[in-house]
């Protein structure tokens, strides 16, 4: 990302990265599953007779405390027939029309698809059983005004296993923020157009992950259902996670006009180059060959011009990284992530918190949330540090003429590089694979594509690997990669990328496109 905001940094106001939109998940886990619902319903002597009207009575105990909430509160409770209209666009209406500034603004109510329980006759055992699955329940949303997280709502499933949905904006939470903090901004949507002082509206959106979600979400919970403590025989507590997150990074232009003059080559690069290794690196996933090869996920880009600007989107596994131009001057970057457990934290054992830590993978609750936030941040970087060789202006003998002459490494000199010749070209191409950008290459990795498979002969392999060696320490010699410390790897420098990216596309360019550049 910093090769890409020096770029273009005389048109650059600043940048902002930190939580959009944000849906967390309330689960009761004893209730969560088929097997620890029959637990508890043995725990507390429920049996399957029963198992209806024990439901209803929770299930007519949660709609009450809502109606008394609203009506408490002085609010409508709004019955919806169908579950598609927008909900947030009538909270907002009331809202408005009722001068509502703080606190509940109505509760909206209406049957939707769920996973619920139910009690059916087995037909091989020739008695009732507890079954699990889709089914329709009524379902309560609450919408705020919230002094902390500004138009936020919570979701109520009426029948077990009451499961509870959360959305908040991480955009509309930093307004509030910075209205508290008397720094001045324009809004527009959900991102940013100007910032007083962007470094500490930055500070602002890094407290953000310092909440302690599972004490506010508690404490929003005995808002809406004052009688939850009481609801079951046995004390029961919600376990928080975080169902899908949105974390944006607004690069943040001066004027519509500096945005528009690069954005269309930004959308061509992205939909033409980046390909299904780029999006798995973009994402932090592996991407070495082997791990490339057993790769069995779908990756796919799609483009779309809507009334707010163009999207490019790029899906892989339910998880995507999208850009887009947002209000005319925006472009943000957005990473989202449905599925965690593709990635991995540095943990302890759920089950052994005392116990060493090691490489877990990534889970939904709001324990991990941070680490979420760290991976989809370098993810937004790793897409815009792609995107920094796209807009080089400079001419191309000048941007090449460099490394067309003899240079020195350690006193030593070396030849000039020769890009349009065969060795050369296809060496320039091999160090700048997608899948050595994360993690580098190594002298091995050079010799399988320049050489292909291992010879039987221990001579040849090793005057295989010295000539690798020797290509290494000219690319080195003129800046175009550079060796990582304490490793026997070497990744491309912001010249190398520029460099070779201008030669490849020069190489691949026609007769035509070269003559019409040339006019």
């Amino acid at each position: 990302m910093k090769e890409f905001l020096t770029q273009h940094q005389s048109v650059i106001k600043g940048v902002l990265s930190g939580f959009d939109r944000v849906r967390f998940r309330g689960t009761i886990r004893w209730l969560a599953t088929l097997h620890g619902m029959g637990s508890f319903l043995g725990t507390i002597r429920i049996l399957m007779t029963q198992f209806r009207s024990w439901a209803t009575e929770i299930t007519t105990c949660v709609k009450q405390d809502a109606v008394q909430v609203a009506e408490h509160a002085g609010r409508p409770v709004i019955y919806l027939a169908s579950s598609s209209r927008r909900k947030e666009f009538i909270a907002m209406e009331i809202a408005e029309q009722d001068g509502i500034r703080d606190g509940l603004i109505c509760v909206i109510t209406c049957v939707e698809p769920c996973h619920t329980f139910s009690v059916g006759p087995s037909g091989e055992r020739k008695k009732l059983e507890l079954r699990h699955g889709p089914g329709k329940c009524l379902h309560q949303y609450f919408y705020f005004l919230d002094p902390q997280f500004g138009l936020m709502h919570l979701r109520m499933q009426t029948w077990l296993p009451l499961t509870i949905n959360i959305c908040i904006n991480g955009r509309e939470w930093l307004a509030n923020q910075l209205r508290t903090a008397g720094i001045g901004f324009r809004k527009r949507d959900n991102c940013f157009v100007h910032v007083d002082d962007v470094a500490a509206a930055q500070n602002l959106l890094d407290q953000q992950l310092q909440t302690n979600w599972s004490s506010v979400f508690n404490s929003l919970l005995l808002k809406v259902q004052p009688g939850f403590k009481t609801l079951f025989p046995r004390p029961l507590d919600y376990y928080w996670s975080a169902d899908e997150t949105e974390w944006a990074t607004d690069v943040m232009f001066d004027s519509p006009k500096s945005l528009a003059a690069i954005y269309p080559n930004l959308v061509k690069h992205a939909v033409t180059q980046f390909d299904t290794v780029d999006v798995m690196r973009f994402l932090g996933r592996r991407v070495g060959e082997r791990v490339h090869h057993r790769f069995e996920g779908d990756v796919i880009t799609t483009l779309k011009t809507r009334e707010e600007g163009t999207r490019v989107k790029h899906d892989l596994n339910g998880n995507s990284i999208k850009m887009y131009d947002k209000e005319g001057s925006d472009l943000r970057v957005e990473t989202t992530i449905n599925h965690s457990r593709d990635m991995k934290v540095f943990r302890t054992k759920e089950n052994d918190p005392d116990g060493p830590m090691t490489w877990q993978r990534l889970r939904k609750g709001v324990a991990d949330l941070h680490r979420r936030a760290t991976i989809s941040q370098q993810a937004n970087e790793r897409y815009l540090d792609s995107l920094a060789a796209v807009e080089n202006t400079e001419p191309l003998k000048k941007t090449i003429s460099g490394v067309c002459r003899p240079a020195t490494l350690n006193g030593r000199r070396v030849r000039p590089l020769s890009p349009l010749s065969p060795d050369d070209s296809k060496l320039l191409e091999s160090v700048a694979r997608s899948e050595f950008r994360l993690n580098g290459f190594r002298n091995r990795d050079l010799r399988s594509i320049l050489y292909g498979a291992k010879p039987s002969c221990a001579a040849e392999l090793k005057r295989q690997a010295s000539r690798i060696t020797r290509q290494i320490r000219l690319l080195r010699a003129h800046g175009l990669v550079r060796k990582v410390t304490g490793s026997q790897r070497y990744q491309l420098t912001s010249k190398g990328q520029k460099t070779i990216t201008a030669i490849l596309a020069a190489q691949n360019a026609s007769t035509k496109q070269l003559t019409q550049l040339a006019v």
